[in-house]
């Protein structure tokens, strides 16, 4: 077996039944979960328990300064990215739905969700910026915006183990 075997045997393109689409599907979700609009979850956990003035100062600066970031790429270049991000995702369900790219389908099926995500947390960015929360208020919308975070993230898992396990059926029964 030479070395171009060897690396196409660990780098499946047949993402479903291949173990690092699943680690990078569950790190993903993780990730999404604990960097709620950019700010580390930690810092709302160490800010809600108010032992100390400046958690919460820490916490409200971190998230002003990533909402400030978010909101300000969003009125540059929002459109532009809205129009690569469409044409990308259109892309990925023609070559994996139409053309049965398996490859493109977990592209799609970890992407897509990560998209409602990013519309969320920039809706989420406009409220805040919009009413000015801070405090308690401030922390109790980003609790609410990680709960739906990792509801979406459940489902997402849920819905790709699904079609995966459909996927490596139909891999197993006709080939």
């Amino acid at each position: 077996m030479d070395w171009y075997d060897t690396v196409f045997e660990l780098i499946d393109m047949r993402s479903f039944s291949n173990l690092w689409f699943w680690i990078a599907l569950a790190v993903t979700w993780s990730s999404a979960s604990h960097w709620v609009l950019g700010v580390p979850w930690d810092m709302a956990i160490r800010a809600r328990k108010g032992q100390n003035a400046q958690a919460m100062t820490d916490f409200e600066d971190m998230v002003r300064i990533n909402i400030n970031r978010l909101l300000y790429l969003v009125q540059e270049s929002g459109l532009l990215m809205a129009g690569i991000t469409a044409f990308l995702m259109t892309t990925l369900v023609l070559l994996g739905f139409v053309y049965d790219s398996e490859f493109a389908q977990a592209l799609f099926l970890l992407g897509f969700p990560l998209l409602l995500v990013w519309g969320l947390s920039i809706r989420l960015a406009q409220r805040i910026a919009s009413r000015g929360w801070t405090g308690v208020a401030l922390i109790k919308r980003v609790q609410t915006h990680r709960l739906v975070i990792q509801v979406i993230g459940m489902l997402s898992i849920f819905v790709t183990a699904m079609w995966g396990m459909y996927q490596n059926m139909n891999a197993n029964i006709l080939g």
